[in-house]
This record gives C-alpha cells, structure tokens and sequence, in this order.
C-alpha cells in the first residue's frame, strides 16, 4: 500500500474534475510514483490514449481507503491531506499508517465494488472469520477455489450459483487485497494445453503474522448449546 507515494503527490493539493475525480494530468503523475503489487503499467494501459482514475485501480483503490479513513478531504476543488493525513504520512508513523489503513480497508470500505456486485459484501462481511482461517490454511500455495472452501462461511447464493463465483469474490474481495498489503504472496501457472488460461495461487508472506495476532476462543459443546 504505498499511501506515501500518494501524500508525497498531494502536497498543497490535488486537482479534482467537475465529477469528483481525479484530473488526468494528477493520474499520469501518479502512474510513475505508484509501485503496487502484481500490476503491469505498460499492460494496463496499452490500449488507453488517456488515461482517467477508475482505470487506474491502484490509486482508485487508495484514494477510496483514505477518504474513508479520513486521511484526506475535498476542499475548494482539490483533494487536501488533514492533519492526521499529514501525520500519518512521517516515517515513523508507518506502523500505525498500516494498521489505520488495514482495519479501515476491511471493515469499513465497501469492498462489493470489486466482483461488480455480485452477492452483496460476501464474503468481507465475515472478515474476522476469512482472516483468521487464512492463517491456519495459507501456510502454502493455494487456489482460490481451495480458500474459498476452507475459509469462508458459504451462504445460500455461493452454494446454489451455477458457476464458481464464490471463489472469484474471494479473490477480488479478499485475496488481492490483502496481496495490495503485502499480507499474501501471489503466483501464477499457465494451463497446459490452453492459449490464455492461467491458475492462480496464493500463501501467505511474512508479514501475514507480524501484522495480524488472533485470540480465539472455541466454544464447548455445552457452551453451544446453552
């Protein structure tokens, strides 16, 4: 999550257009700062003449998280850093930058954005639940569709659907978000025997369990019941 390369680009201000986003001029400066994780630029932009912020997801993405987490606010056309923003963006306040950006990224952002929709906020609305299975089962390379099954709580639209669409929520919602933190690390095999098909993997990175620490207490039979 590279929020300093963003506070550095804002400054005095980022100019915004009459809708609310980003200028172009804003996005082509942001395009050479940003370093994100498993986006090529030059793929991504291969057939753009110009380029506007929704096409560019990366700095859509941070630039949703940090108006949320109010790091950020609307003023006089542009986008301004608040103070706590300001603050946040110094060296020694990263730790606490990642956690703000984390907490408010997961449990507070509308992450349905991503999947176009399809079946609400599932599965972000049992984060806690996704996260903490993803630290018992991600120890090693994973599919999507493995996770899927072992960490999430299905619910009616997952299991009825006609294809896999729960696996690619997963993955849209969770998995790469999560990769954009440098929580998970990410791979890719090609199919055999097919032009463009590709299967994805996932583990998590070492700074899974530096970041996330969990005090679970499973409930006893009797417990349950009561």
């Amino acid at each position: 999550m590279r929020w300093s390369s963003f506070a550095a680009g804002v400054g005095d201000g980022l100019k915004l257009t009459a809708t609310g986003n980003l200028t172009r001029s804003v996005v082509a400066e942001m395009i050479d700062l940003f370093d994100w994780p498993d986006f090529d630029k030059a793929e991504a932009f291969e057939f753009h003449k110009v380029v506007n912020e929704p096409d560019f997801l990366p700095l859509h993405f941070v630039r949703h998280v940090v108006e949320v987490a109010r790091l950020v606010r609307k003023k006089r056309g542009a986008l301004e850093p608040t103070q706590t923003g300001r603050e946040l963006a110094e060296e020694l306040q990263l730790r606490a930058l990642l956690a703000v950006l984390f907490h408010v990224t997961f449990w507070h952002c509308d992450l349905s954005y991503f999947g176009g929709g399809l079946h609400g906020t599932w599965p972000q609305s049992d984060v806690g639940v996704v996260l903490w299975s993803l630290s018992i089962c991600a120890d090693d390379w994973q599919t999507p569709e493995r996770l899927t099954r072992l960490c999430t709580v299905p619910i009616n639209g997952v299991v009825d659907a006609e294809w896999d669409s729960g696996s690619m929520m997963m993955e849209a919602r969770i998995l790469r978000p999560l990769l954009w933190f440098g929580l998970l690390e990410h791979r890719r095999e090609a199919i055999p025997d097919t032009r463009f098909g590709e299967r994805h993997f996932y583990r998590k990175s070492p700074l899974f369990n530096r970041v996330l620490r969990f005090d679970v207490r499973i409930e006893r039979e009797s417990e349950a019941l009561n």
